[in-house]
């Protein structure tokens, strides 16, 4: 298997990828999946910090998930940026089904045996919802097409937080079962190389820093 030492490709595509700005559900701390919700005044407030803090890197592409929040996040960065927004369905969110909405303890109290199955197999869906192995292969080709158009030069993705962890599980080659030890917080920035020759290297996780 390749690995990174060694490589000849010394110009890799860089994914910078930001999570959307906070927004109700994320305060409350609820499944937010295929719900197209707003943003927070301080979702907004964090969308332009992360917008400022950009503007000076060399970014050839701003790419975003079609639902609002991410819209609204990547509005920020590209104006600062003078780019445009590209919409890409692949970096969605999951689609969270009947529990979209729900707290995990309303979603456990109202159906604690199919909480359980979601929670031990990454092949089991919320009812009326999307698997997060199929997640992974939507994203897995989102990404690979993604870095066959821009090959080489930096993209910023506003996504949400099940896509970013599976762009990085796939980069460290952890399991799937990896996406349920991870915690991104809103607005926050995460750096994933990509090599030509197929191995990925993730630069930073959850880097806040522009929140201070």
């Amino acid at each position: 298997m390749s690995t990174v030492w060694g490589t000849h490709d010394t110009t890799p595509t860089r994914l910078l990828l930001l999570r959307h700005g906070q927004t109700p559900l994320s305060v409350e701390r609820r499944f937010a999946g295929r719900g197209d919700i707003p943003l927070t005044e301080d979702g907004h407030a964090q969308a332009k910090a992360a917008a400022h803090r950009l503007a000076s890197r060399a970014i050839d592409a701003v790419v975003s998930s079609p639902l609002l929040r991410t819209r609204d996040t990547a509005a920020h960065a590209a104006e600062a940026l003078g780019l445009p927004v590209e919409i890409d369905e692949g970096f969605v969110e999951t689609d969270f089904g009947v529990w979209e909405g729900m707290t995990f303890a309303e979603a456990r109290a109202e159906a604690p045996a199919e909480v359980d199955r979601w929670l031990a197999d990454p092949e089991t869906a919320p009812p009326g919802g999307e698997s997060f192995a199929e997640v992974a292969r939507r994203v897995a080709a989102a990404r690979d097409a993604l870095v066959e158009r821009y090959r080489g030069r930096t993209v910023l993705v506003v996504s949400h937080v099940t896509p970013i962890k599976v762009v990085v599980q796939q980069a460290v080659l952890a399991p799937l079962d990896a996406l349920y030890r991870m915690h991104l917080d809103t607005a926050c920035l995460n750096e994933v190389d990509v090599f030509s020759d197929g191995p990925m290297v993730v630069r930073s996780l959850n880097d806040t820093a522009h929140l201070d």
